[in-house]
């Protein structure tokens, strides 16, 4: 595994109105993306923990996507993408039928998940100080992720 990070030294940008969750105002500082690479490429990020996180609460990955506005496809491939980058599978898949198919975290996806969101809140501390050290901080502590 290997660890790749983006900081984008931000200044006020216009952007065209997009996805709902990057609807946000715009501030001067430091944001930062964190993607964890497996031997494929990307293994974890926030958008796949998040993924997974949906599909613990909807217990479906079709359901999970359609919360996220994404293909059911592509929700899959990046299940299937990090079910085989892991030592064991992050999520068990159930097959359809007249039932209904599901899926459900495993206990390497839920710790998955607790890892990413420690690392990011640590991240998310760093970008901090170094907002206050170039002199962009006002103040403000930034808002991490709820779980």
């Amino acid at each position: 595994m290997s660890f790749r990070y983006s900081l984008l030294y931000i200044t006020l940008v216009h952007r065209k109105k997009t996805h709902s969750l990057r609807n946000r105002k715009s501030s001067p500082g430091i944001r930062g993306r964190i993607w964890i690479d497996g031997k494929e490429g990307t293994f974890l990020g926030y958008g796949r923990v998040v993924l997974l996180e949906r599909i613990r609460e909807h217990g479906s990955i079709t359901k999970a996507a359609k919360s996220m506005e994404m293909s059911y496809r592509h929700a899959w491939e990046l299940v299937d993408s990090m079910n085989r980058q892991a030592a064991g599978p992050l999520v068990q898949l159930a097959a359809g039928g007249s039932g209904g198919g599901g899926a459900n975290l495993t206990k390497a996806g839920e710790k998955a998940i607790r890892l990413f969101w420690k690392f990011y809140e640590d991240f998310q501390d760093f970008l901090g100080k170094e907002e206050t050290k170039l002199g962009f901080s006002d103040g403000r502590k930034k808002k991490i992720h709820q779980r």
